[in-house]
């Protein structure tokens, strides 16, 4: 296993909170569900910035994307907005790339200046350590998913990928999201103990580096479980069914729901 990627220590002065939340899925499961999550999301937004020294953003935030050279995929114009308006007022915003949205590219970081980072992180924040990522392809198993993971991130596919026009190749990745979803769903709302893989990656990390908190996405399940003495595994669970995420206050990370 490599050594983790590190960003730089994160200072939390009195009084403010990191936040991190994970699996909105925009677009998903229609059009009309999908607005009605978008403006809670943004509603979120506005209430933790009143407070909020980061924001992290764990992946899988669309339920698909794709950054054409000269055009994006339509919608989700008021997460954009409110991106873009706590940026320009300071706040530090960073975004993971999750399973569904690995084609982000430069939109993100050249219009609202905020960082899209591709790999799991270790930060210090505060007085403790985390390490941060989506969680897609991580720990043992799931060997079908690894091996399209590294097709899908070649910069071959993904020129080919660039050479459909967006009203076909949208289309098709949308239909594929939702059949991947509809395959997946009884497993998302199950909890396997200690043969969840992430789990499984935090107790292989643990062993040879410590941290306060394992934060991730892509489970679906809002967990909260012991890695070992002083080191927990947070899941964040997403925003479809749960509205959950993490928020941080310089002695505890804990689980919330938003207007649920």
């Amino acid at each position: 296993m490599k050594p983790p990627h590190t960003l730089p220590d994160l200072a939390l002065p009195p009084g403010r909170r990191v936040y991190f939340a994970s699996d909105f899925h925009l677009g998903a499961p229609d059009a009309a569900s999908s607005l009605a999550r978008e403006r809670r999301i943004v509603r979120w937004l506005d209430e933790v910035s009143k407070d909020a020294a980061a924001i992290y953003l764990l992946g899988d935030i669309f339920d698909f994307w794709f950054e054409y050279k000269h055009a994006i995929p339509r919608g989700f114009s008021r997460l954009q907005g409110k991106l873009a308006e706590l940026t320009d007022g300071g706040l530090p915003i960073t975004i993971f790339t999750g399973n569904h949205d690995m084609w982000m590219f430069g939109y993100f970081t050249q219009e609202m200046g905020i960082p899209v980072l591709r790999h799991e992180v270790s930060q210090r924040i505060g007085n403790q350590q985390f390490h941060i990522g989506h969680g897609d392809g991580l720990g043992p198993k799931d060997h079908q998913y690894k091996v399209l993971k590294r097709i899908f991130s070649a910069p071959l596919a993904q020129w080919l990928f660039a050479r459909l026009h967006p009203n076909f190749g949208i289309g098709m990745a949308n239909r594929w999201s939702r059949r991947s979803r509809m395959q997946t769903g009884k497993d998302d709302a199950t909890y396997y103990g200690d043969e969840e893989w992430l789990l499984q990656y935090c107790r292989d990390v643990e062993a040879r580096l410590h941290h306060d908190y394992y934060v991730f996405g892509h489970r679906h399940l809002p967990l909260d479980v012991a890695v070992g003495p002083g080191s927990r595994y947070v899941n964040l669970g997403e925003w479809v069914n749960y509205c959950s995420y993490g928020v941080y206050d310089g002695n505890e990370l804990a689980l919330r729901h938003f207007e649920k």
